[in-house]
């Protein structure tokens, strides 16, 4: 998958929302949205796949601590299509990170690492940032 934006020292702060809106590339296979503390340390791996790793249309979510992969999350609601813009907002809890995508779909995935901050962001893969915005 390749690399794309990386962003450090974000401070997303619980009750703020990071949104990010993109454009999915017209031929996408799947894209990666990794927000937590640092490479290693991944509170939410956001992983839309519309067509790799025997997945179609799939959602997947994880989280790493210290360079380790935990239980992946899968969501079947895919409200994603290739080559149009679409948009991402991510908060922050105490217990969960909420996840809010197009045609009001929203889900939780547990802060498995107790982040008190959302300090990194990487984006990889068939996904190009148009604009970011806190909330």
């Amino acid at each position: 998958m390749a690399s794309g934006l990386v962003a450090n020292n974000l401070n997303l702060k619980p009750g703020e929302c990071l949104r990010v809106r993109g454009e999915v590339a017209p031929n996408a296979k799947s894209f990666v949205l990794n927000l937590g503390k640092d490479e290693n340390n991944v509170g939410l791996h956001f992983n839309p796949r519309f067509n790799v790793y025997g997945d179609i249309n799939t959602i997947v979510c994880n989280s790493k601590n210290d360079g380790t992969w935990g239980t992946e999350q899968r969501e079947s609601d895919f409200p994603f299509q290739p080559g149009t813009v679409t948009e991402v907002c991510i908060s922050l809890d105490q217990a969960d990170l909420t996840i809010k995508l197009p045609d009001d779909y929203t889900f939780k995935f547990p802060n498995r690492l107790n982040l008190e901050v959302v300090d990194y962001l990487a984006v990889e893969g068939d996904f190009k940032i148009k604009c970011m915005t806190f909330e």
